[in-house]
């Protein structure tokens, strides 16, 4: 399996990474996406990737840099010949404990989005009570996208309703699921999780947040993908082997591995 978005900072020094890591491949979870969002945590991101052949990395100015001064020239430089960047993440909108800055907000998602056309990355994004707007911008995005349809990006975390999602992959998205889709008070967000085709799903942890059911209350990390996986092959009545295999396949689609 491939964990899709991990936040390695939050695990702790280099050993815990390391242990953690050794956790993950101990229950079959060989890959991963090192999740970046601001200069530091893009930097500490690269370094994992440095480290791990089989850690790739996402960088990116994430919607809580939008009223700080980011270098765009920075990132450019960070990107700038690194295979081990495959994509510009994690970028959005959340407009759930900052509304006020929505403006602000999505003047840096669409900077974002024009690096990620640039480059031709796909793209990670945040979206939180922001539908309308992440749409929006999204809609800009795709129609200026130059690069293979198959590899535009991935809404993460994905907590929204049936018509978001729906339009999401008009546009050619993909959507992840997390341990959210374990939680107790869930039941509208696995009544979603059949209708994404086969070819469009993927599975996240969102390291070091959101552990899944049996481990809630601990801190997340990339072995726990497998809680989603099965609780994504008991809702799409299917085996847990069926659901590693298509979201391999369609992370090494969306990233190029």
């Amino acid at each position: 399996m491939i964990d899709t978005h991990v936040h390695f900072d939050g695990l702790g020094d280099a050993d815990a990474i390391d242990a953690a890591i050794k956790r993950a491949a101990e229950v079959g979870v060989d890959r991963m996406l090192a999740v970046g969002g601001d200069t530091a945590r893009n930097a500490f991101m690269v370094n994992v990737a440095a480290k791990y052949s089989f850690i790739k990395a996402a960088v990116g100015y994430d919607r809580d840099c939008a009223e700080a001064e980011n270098s765009l020239t920075d990132l450019e430089l960070l990107i700038e010949g690194n295979e081990n960047i495959v994509s510009i993440g994690e970028i959005g909108l959340d407009l759930h404990y900052h509304p006020e800055s929505e403006l602000v907000q999505r003047e840096l998602f669409c900077e974002m989005l024009a690096l990620a056309r640039r480059r031709m990355l796909p793209i990670v994004v945040h979206s939180r009570n922001a539908d309308e707007a992440t749409l929006e911008d999204l809609k800009e995005h795709v129609a200026e996208w130059g690069g293979n349809t198959d590899r535009i990006g991935v809404l993460h975390c994905f907590t929204g309703n049936l018509d978001f999602m729906k339009k999401l992959l008009d546009l050619g998205l993909y959507i992840s699921f997390s341990g959210i889709v374990t939680f107790k008070n869930a039941d509208a967000l696995r009544d979603t999780v059949h209708y994404v085709p086969d070819d469009r799903l993927l599975i996240e942890t969102d390291t070091p947040y959101l552990a899944p059911i049996p481990h809630r209350g601990k801190t997340n990390e990339p072995s726990y993908v497998v809680e989603v996986a099965k609780t994504l092959a008991m809702l799409r009545a299917t085996t847990i082997e069926n659901i590693a295999e298509i979201t391999t396949c369609n992370a090494e689609r969306l990233f190029g591995l």
